[in-house]
């Protein structure tokens, strides 16, 4: 019997070093990758956490200067003012910003609830096919341009014709109604896909038991899908609101910058937003009380959309529906 070169290359040493070898290297890439994620997760974090010293560490240098008291129950928000006129609250800036936010929560999330119920429940697939990614253009056009389409086209050629002109009522060049009607318009597009998301995921077995009942799509879609999928459409409109609050651009141009406690949409108005970009344009000098009541705000509206996302991470963990 003759051994053959094929034969010793194939012995059972030599593959057992090749898986060795084999098995070692696999086993380096998949460290590399897990180091490569867990980098990345550790990344993410650390970024949050710096975020969060810098707004705290300023905040509350802003604070040995000014006093909690003042800055939650003053009704005027001054900062760059001189001598008595200088005033630090907070008021004027979170009721402008909650204005323009109500304003485009009752644009924006139901239209976008219509339109997820159109798209997951009346919608042909080459219709669904068409219809979102064109609706989800919204979601790719610069928040500026929205600002620039209010002030140059929404409050001159459709709130002054209607409101000013048929009505009587004065609408100012910059008021919060244009801006909220523009960031009601930007939001849709969230709304829509998270609803619509939650929607889909609704087993066909409910719909084809209530059109068994004698239901129609309306009531299918009102009384049986849309109460399943509540907790992703709830969890959708706290999230659009959240988006609503931090805008920034399209209120900072459409709305004002005009501090005052003022409840009337159709006059100009300050958001919290508005007021950082105000403030960090390089006017204001760096250390100063004005430049530090920069961070105050930042952490209030911080805290307030912090505070509305946990909200809504609670309420899709309250009122999940898990279906087999």
């Amino acid at each position: 019997m003759s051994v053959t070169p094929d034969s010793l290359t194939t012995s059972p040493a030599s593959q057992s070093n090749s898986l060795v070898r084999r098995f070692s290297l696999t086993a380096f890439k998949e460290a590399i990758i897990k180091g490569l994620l867990f980098g990345c997760a550790f990344l993410s974090i650390f970024t949050t956490i710096a975020i969060i010293w810098v707004l705290l560490t300023n905040t509350l240098s802003f604070f040995e200067d000014v006093s909690l008291a003042e800055f939650l129950g003053d009704t005027r928000w001054t900062p760059q003012f001189e001598g008595e006129q200088k005033h630090f609250g907070i008021w004027p800036l979170i009721t402008g910003t909650f204005l323009v936010a109500i304003i485009a929560a009752s644009i924006g999330l139901p239209l976008g609830l219509l339109s997820a119920i159109y798209l997951s429940e009346y919608a042909s697939p080459k219709m669904r096919n068409i219809a979102k990614p064109i609706l989800e253009i919204l979601a790719g056009i610069p928040t500026v341009v929205f600002g620039y389409f209010a002030l140059v086209f929404v409050t001159p050629f459709v709130l002054r014709p209607i409101l000013q002109t048929m009505l009587g009522f004065e609408v100012g060049i910059y008021n919060a109604l244009s801006a909220g009607i523009v960031v009601g318009i930007m939001i849709v597009p969230t709304v829509c896909s998270l609803s619509e998301d939650a929607l889909r995921v609704v087993p066909n077995g409910l719909r084809e038991a209530a059109y068994a009942l004698g239901s129609t799509k309306l009531d299918v879609s009102v009384r049986v899908v849309v109460p399943a999928a509540l907790s992703g459409i709830i969890a959708s409109f706290l999230l659009a609101f959240s988006r609503a609050v931090g805008e920034t651009m399209a209120v900072t141009i459409a709305a004002g910058q005009q501090p005052v406690l003022n409840i009337n949409p159709l006059q100009s108005v300050e958001t919290m937003t508005a007021f950082i970009v105000n403030i960090s344009l390089g006017d204001t000098p760096a250390g100063s009380i004005e430049y530090k009541s920069l961070y105050a705000v930042a952490f209030t509206l911080f805290a307030l959309t912090l505070t509305m996302n946990i909200i809504s991470q609670w309420v899709m963990r309250r009122y999940r529906e898990e279906y087999q």
